[in-house]
């Protein structure tokens, strides 16, 4: 038997030597694909960019250099202007104009004890997301078992329910509420009603794949017990999927918050409102009061939503190997 000197591999036989040549052919190969890929996607890229470039009025590229002049040039008197115009406190440079009239938005709740009014309009907006997320999961809970394959075994029932929900959430909420305003007029009831239809599309179709990959074993204990339809959704997938729909409702808030600011500067009511008549009007202090009030809001909800889950689901699930 011969033996191998230190640092020399192994002499591969003909067929291993073959198996190895082939190996790295298709290596190559995933290698050129990948390549051609990535280059086909920079060059898409670029093609896209220029398009936009010539399709912007302002030429992009050529006024990139001065991005951040805006934000250099729209700033308030002094710092605490951006304080008083959250908490509508009197400014020492109220001239008489509606860049400075902080203390008439006040919200006088009883007395001289008062709500400012960027809280008042940051209330409402939630109050707009939080009525439409009620009302989308109540509806797509409904529909999602009808969509589900493993629960409604009529394919007819499945695929009208299916492109309904399509349909619901085929439009963004912005395009909605602008249909609307015509309808409804300006107000949070158009807000609530184009959110509302939003997630219902968009919760039908995540709640109906989380009941898909649930597991069957109760569902067909109940079957043989001679359980009906409503007592095998019930007792079967329901328990299972629960923690998940209330999950993916809570995520869903968050996004709906977002979305009530925006369709509020189309006329929706809200913190968006006042905030694109503050932008618009020049009025750095109350923009920027706002933006603030905007982020502790979000952080706020994701941090509560983060703590139902957690409490729903349990602290082991969101562990690395726990």
């Amino acid at each position: 038997m011969s033996t191998l000197s230190a640092g020399h591999a192994a002499p591969m036989s003909a067929q291993l030597s073959l198996v190895h040549q082939h190996y790295r052919a298709l290596l190559r190969t995933r290698r050129s694909y990948t390549l051609i890929a990535v280059g086909a996607l920079l060059a898409f890229l670029a093609g896209a960019l220029w398009y936009a470039d010539k399709s912007n009025a302002g030429e992009f590229f050529d006024r990139l250099p001065y991005f951040f002049d805006f934000f250099i040039h729209f700033q308030p008197e002094e710092p605490m202007e951006i304080l008083r115009a959250l908490f509508d406190l009197p400014s020492p440079f109220a001239d008489g104009s509606f860049k400075y009239d902080f203390e008439v938005g006040r919200v006088y709740l009883f007395g001289d004890f008062y709500l400012p009014e960027y809280f008042y309009q940051m209330l409402i907006t939630v109050n707009i997301a939080l009525i439409s997320t009620l009302i989308g999961v109540t509806f797509a809970f409904g529909l999602s078992f009808f969509a589900a394959s493993n629960v409604t075994g009529s394919r007819s029932v499945r695929f009208v329910v299916r492109r309904f929900l399509e349909v619901l959430r085929a439009f963004p909420e912005i395009v909605i509420a602008g249909m609307l305003v015509a309808i409804l007029s300006i107000g949070p009831i158009g807000a609530i009603v184009a959110v509302s239809i939003h997630t219902i599309g968009s919760l039908g179709k995540l709640f109906y794949e989380v009941i898909e990959n649930a597991d069957r074993r109760a569902d067909e204990g109940l079957r043989a017990v001679g359980g009906n339809w409503l007592e095998r959704v019930r007792f079967g997938y329901v328990p299972q999927v629960l923690p998940n729909f209330v999950s993916y409702a809570l995520l869903r808030m968050e996004i709906n918050v977002r979305a009530s600011t925006i369709i509020g500067a189309v006329g929706g009511g809200g913190i968006g409102e006042v905030f694109r008549l503050s932008i618009g009007r020049d009025h750095a202090a109350k923009t920027y009061a706002i933006i603030i009030l905007l982020f502790a809001t979000i952080i706020g909800i994701d941090w509560i939503s983060g703590y139902l889950r957690k409490r729903l689901v349990g602290q082991a699930a969101f562990n690395i190997g726990g």
